[in-house]
């Protein structure tokens, strides 16, 4: 198996188990029997589990985001691509095996003793901050609403995760919207 089929077999597998039942409950033989890849090949391919770990969540940061900006570009109101983002974490709340953000997870698991997680998570916000910066600066509204909006689709993010379900990412957008006027 060549190590680029060895690897997407390992983020695919590493993403479902990670995601599902958290980074520290798996290990890499759990990541070995459901990927198909032989124990030699993972280490070969990913040397430590930080290693695979870190990939997963650069791998999921760029599908999470392409799907987002795919989601907000299909309105061209710039006001009206603010309120997709939330529009679009409704969506994403209501997908089968929604646990919460990767990101919030994986950093409330290894965020103290894992600097590598601590950066692929600091990472991941920044970007949507600035992506939520870009839509308010499109739509010409004050700088300041940005950490505004951040903050509240962030805690809809923790909520569903917690709780379930889709209503805080109504809830969130009721109050984006108020923001907005």
């Amino acid at each position: 198996m060549d190590r680029e089929t060895a690897q997407a077999r390992l983020l695919d597998a590493a993403e479902e188990l990670f995601y599902a039942r958290g980074i520290r409950t798996v290990g890499m033989d759990d990541i070995r029997s459901a990927s198909g890849v032989s124990l030699k090949r993972l280490y070969q391919v990913y040397p430590a589990k930080e290693h695979l770990v870190e990939a997963y969540l650069e791998r999921r940061d760029a599908r999470w985001r392409a799907r987002l900006a795919e989601h907000v570009e299909q309105h061209e109101d710039p006001r009206r691509r603010i309120l997709a983002v939330f529009d679009w974490l409704h969506l994403w709340f209501q997908e089968p095996g929604f646990r919460g953000c990767a990101w919030i997870n994986a950093y409330g698991e290894l965020g103290a003793v894992s600097e590598a997680v601590a950066r692929q998570a600091r990472r991941h916000k920044t970007a949507f901050r600035q992506y939520l910066g870009e839509l308010v600066a499109a739509a010409g509204s004050p700088p300041e609403l940005t950490a505004s909006l951040f903050l509240i689709a962030e805690g809809a993010m923790v909520t569903a995760g917690i709780f379930g379900g889709a209503e805080p990412a109504e809830q969130a957008r009721t109050a984006a919207a108020a923001l907005l006027g």
